[in-house]
């Protein structure tokens, strides 16, 4: 997620023309997966892109924190207020999904989930191995979602963004890097994301979307109300492997605990605060450093 420079300002006056949009001091926990974590400054959900465009160009001129939440599956809000504005694209403008020859266009704030569908009902084959990754399309992008077969940026033929400066940008394929769990977008919001998919029969899409989903459900658990993936993998090296060496499964501070199905996600109980996952982090984090002199890196992100 890109931020801006923070302003530093309680209360951020020059954003007065957007009141019917911005709540400030916003508790964030009921907006993520996790349910926890303090307030946003301020909180906005434009209505179109005129009005998300102008308000990038405020805050960029004015140097105001942006950032940029989705469902807020794969993220660790903090007690302290986070600064700044964040910003939800979860209005009807930026959550639409339409198909045209063999060609899927999606807003980023769509589910994945919806997503899939739509291209599965118009008989186009390639992201129903997605099927179960949670969260938005353009978090789901930024993060380049998937798993060792098949990730998201591998069908992506442009991305429309708004850059730095507030103004609209077409990022073509040629510009695009993928790499695992990570892209070089790097621009402050994604508006849409076009992908190219080949037409396939539905039995043969709905054969490996269920396929697709009992091997993820076997590998995670998703019956909890669970972190995403905490840690990166990695160059060579599987990060779950690395936590179930060091005999950290199931270790628990507080009310969170590494999962005995894969150790590389953390089970939330009733209790839990995000002090305990950042302490059982840094002591996941403490003891494979002891034990191999690896150092692993944050997955989720923490604001």
């Amino acid at each position: 997620m890109r931020q801006i420079e923070v302003g530093g300002r309680s209360e951020v006056m020059v954003l007065d023309a957007f009141s019917e949009i911005i709540r400030h001091n916003e508790p964030l926990g009921p907006y993520t997966y996790l349910k926890l974590g303090g307030s946003a400054e301020m909180l906005a959900q434009p209505r179109t892109r005129a009005e998300l465009s102008s308000l990038v160009q405020a805050c960029t001129r004015e140097k105001i924190a942006i950032r940029v939440l989705g469902s807020g599956c794969n993220l660790l809000v903090r007690e302290e207020r986070v600064p700044g504005l964040v910003l939800r694209l979860s209005e009807p403008e930026f959550c639409k999904v339409s198909v045209e020859g063999d060609r899927v266009r999606a807003g980023t704030g769509a589910p994945v989930s919806a997503l899939i569908s739509q291209a599965a009902r118009n008989n186009l084959a390639g992201l129903e191995t997605l099927i179960g990754i949670p969260g938005t399309v353009g978090g789901a992008l930024r993060i380049n979602a998937g798993d060792k077969s098949e990730n998201i940026g591998q069908f992506v033929r442009s991305v429309e963004v708004i850059d730095d400066t507030g103004n609209t940008q077409i990022r073509e394929r040629d510009e695009l890097q993928f790499a695992e769990h990570a892209t070089n977008l790097d621009d402050p919001v994604l508006l849409s994301v076009e992908f190219g998919l080949q037409p396939d029969s539905s039995d043969a899409i709905v054969k490996r979307m269920r396929k697709a989903w009992i091997l993820r459900k076997a590998a995670q658990p998703l019956t909890y109300q669970s972190v995403g993936r905490i840690f990166k993998n990695p160059r060579g090296l599987n990060a779950a492997g690395l936590i179930e060496r060091a005999g950290l499964v199931r270790t628990k501070v507080g009310g969170v605990e590494v999962s005995d199905r894969d150790p590389n996600y953390f089970v939330i109980h009733p209790g839990t605060t995000p002090k305990d996952v950042l302490r059982l982090m840094e002591l996941v984090r403490s003891k494979v450093k002891e034990q191999y002199n690896i150092s692993l890196e944050n997955e989720i992100t923490i604001w």
